[in-house]
């Protein structure tokens, strides 16, 4: 099998969102699972699958650069993490005025179980310098960049995906990033980054950059059109601020939105996430002005993944319903009624509302 006939393999269950670059939502029925199998989980690209050398270099302000291989990381001890990973732009159609950006339903959302070495030890073997600031990750992946024209051509012709943390959170043992080669125990594959990418837990995925190529360490802020170009929350009435961590989310997956249903007693379920920390409530509306009921939330099953939450509805009127879904995090954070409208379309939250039909 050809790598073109094994990438449509890979792709076929997905809703193709963009051919070039390939981004992809999940199916609804991803959403059921603890884990997402790899061929149901969402593709985010900025550029074509890129070329990579199997090397990672890191370097900049440390006292003893390093070049790693991918037989290098598997040496070294290995970490593993279930991980949800959000689009910041996911949901992005639902926000007035349409903002620009790829045209993400609410599906660019899935959980794998990621296998790799943590980001702070492989910074330690460099011994980062004590003026270092932030870390500048640059992914392998580059072209032309057509989602911002005000670029000079040449630019736009030649742009690489980078991105950067601050030096302190790189660090942090506490944040177990991962320098990943593996997804769902099988190595990666030309979609999700191989030979290797970072995973952030908590954070847009946008962070956690595919096809890892370089590391380094800085001592300014860095900027560049993936840190403050685009994924900054642009408000119409207050300053930008950086796309982060995961805002508090519940969706709801059975009844289907626009299903009907025959009168009687029926479970709704869901999914619910945040990058503040666990969620802590999520509550259920039967009405669009109605009261809400708490629904069994599930505890985690890790730190850094969706929980299961549930609710038993006696739906006994017919006729349309609809329903709404509602989440809290442990830093209090609730779903606001509407979107969080930016120009560019990010960390939209809002309620979910699904019209479901008893007969």
């Amino acid at each position: 099998m050809s790598l073109t006939d094994e990438l449509a393999a890979e792709r076929a269950a997905l809703q193709m969102i963009n051919p070039a670059p390939y981004n992809a939502e999940a199916p609804a029925a991803a959403l059921a699972t603890e884990i997402t199998p790899t061929e149901f989980h969402y593709v985010r690209s900025n550029f074509p699958l890129p070329e990579h050398d199997g090397t990672l270099q890191i370097g900049g302000a440390v006292q003893t650069p390093i070049t790693l291989t991918l037989d290098d990381l598997r040496a070294m001890p290995a970490h593993e993490a279930a991980v949800t990973l959000e689009c910041a732009g996911n949901g992005r159609p639902a926000m007035r005025p349409l903002p620009t950006g790829e045209p993400w339903g609410d599906y660019a959302v899935s959980t794998a179980r990621w296998k790799g070495v943590y980001l702070h030890e492989v910074l330690a073997q460099t011994s980062p310098s004590a003026t270092g600031v932030d870390v500048r990750f640059e992914g392998a992946d580059h072209g032309p960049y057509h989602l911002n024209p005000v670029l000079a051509d040449t630019d736009r012709n030649n742009l690489t995906f980078v991105r950067a943390l601050p030096l302190v959170q790189a660090l942090d043992p506490n944040a177990e990033m991962l320098i990943a080669y593996e997804m769902n125990g099988e190595p990666l594959g030309q979609d999700h980054g191989a030979p290797f990418r970072l995973v952030v837990p908590h954070w847009y995925a946008v962070a956690s950059v595919k096809w890892l190529k370089r590391i380094d360490v800085l001592t300014e802020p860095y900027a560049g059109e993936f840190q403050t170009g685009h994924y900054m929350y642009e408000w119409p009435d207050r300053p930008p601020e950086p796309v982060d961590i995961m805002r508090v989310r519940a969706r709801m997956t059975t009844p289907a939105a626009g299903s009907t249903i025959a009168a009687g007693s029926h479970a709704v379920r869901g999914k619910a996430w945040s990058g503040a920390g666990p969620v802590v409530r999520v509550d259920v509306s039967l009405t669009g002005a109605g009261e809400w009921y708490a629904a069994k939330l599930e505890p985690p099953s890790g730190p850094y993944q969706w929980q299961d939450w549930s609710f038993d509805w006696e739906a006994t009127d017919v006729g349309r319903h609809t329903v709404r879904v509602r989440a809290t995090d442990a830093a209090g954070n609730v779903q606001p009624e509407v979107p969080p409208w930016n120009r560019l379309g990010y960390g939209n939250n809002a309620i979910e509302v699904v019209y479901v039909d008893v007969i």
